[in-house]
């Protein structure tokens, strides 16, 4: 495979020089694209975001986009390798479990800061330059284990999963405001006329007492988030041990 297999999007990511395409010089660069199109998203979520809008945005026509990108799915190529930026380094004075913790979280932040990105469907492996950086880095953090090349791969998958999952299931329940402290408290009145002790003692335990979901000790901003993190990580912790 040469460069030229690689689609045009990813050449200019990657400062690759493709092949020339015909008209003027352009007159901004790719990252002028990605900061316009995250603008739009982080205002309106991916739905505002459109080629016309973004081309508005630089104050330019729709057509002049197509210079830089083929479709809408190479904007989003743009947009997630623009969006996170430089990954955290890995700090070689602290365990891996320290430094796979610093990535989830450094992830979970990035989610946090640009929520639509969970909006963009997973239909490939990242290859551009930013994202690949962020592989290197949750694989560096299990430097000093006896894991395999795959079995790194696995764990940071895993990890990878466990903060996109939290971040989308929580994404509401982190909101404030009396609008929804009022929707807490009405799911939990709620769960406790449905999950009653006879069918489901388990949930019924757990909803017995507290008037709203901040009550159950479910902090998914500190507490809720690492303890989560580190079942997981007891887990990849279990096949270091068996690797050892």
């Amino acid at each position: 495979m040469d460069e030229t297999d690689l689609p045009r999007v990813l050449q200019q990511l990657w400062g690759i020089e493709g092949p020339a395409r015909p008209g003027p010089k352009p007159a901004f660069h790719l990252s002028d694209i990605g900061r316009a199109a995250i603008k739009l998203a982080d205002a309106g979520g991916l739905a505002a975001v459109s080629m016309s809008k973004v081309a508005g945005e630089l104050g330019f026509t729709t057509m002049s986009l197509y210079r830089y990108v083929d479709a809408k799915d190479d904007l989003y190529v743009v947009m997630l390798d623009y969006a996170f930026g430089d990954p955290p380094k890995p700090d070689p004075e602290q365990g891996w479990r320290e430094r796979i913790t610093a990535w989830a979280e450094a992830f979970r932040d990035g989610l946090r800061e640009h929520p639509w990105i969970l909006q963009i469907p997973v239909t490939e492996p990242p290859l551009s330059p930013h994202q690949l950086a962020w592989m290197e880095s949750g694989l560096n953090a299990f430097d000093g284990t006896p894991l395999t090349p795959q079995d790194r791969l696995s764990a940071m998958i895993l990890v990878n999963i466990y903060v996109r999952g939290t971040v989308q299931l929580t994404s509401n329940m982190l909101s404030s405001g009396d609008e929804a402290r009022a929707a807490d408290r009405l799911y939990n009145q709620r769960l406790r006329m449905l999950a009653t002790p006879d069918r489901f003692p388990t949930i019924a335990a757990g909803v017995d007492q507290p008037d709203s979901v901040q009550e159950l000790d479910v902090d998914f901003d500190a507490d809720g988030f690492r303890d989560g993190l580190d079942t997981v990580l007891d887990g990849i912790q279990a096949r270091i041990t068996r690797k050892g």
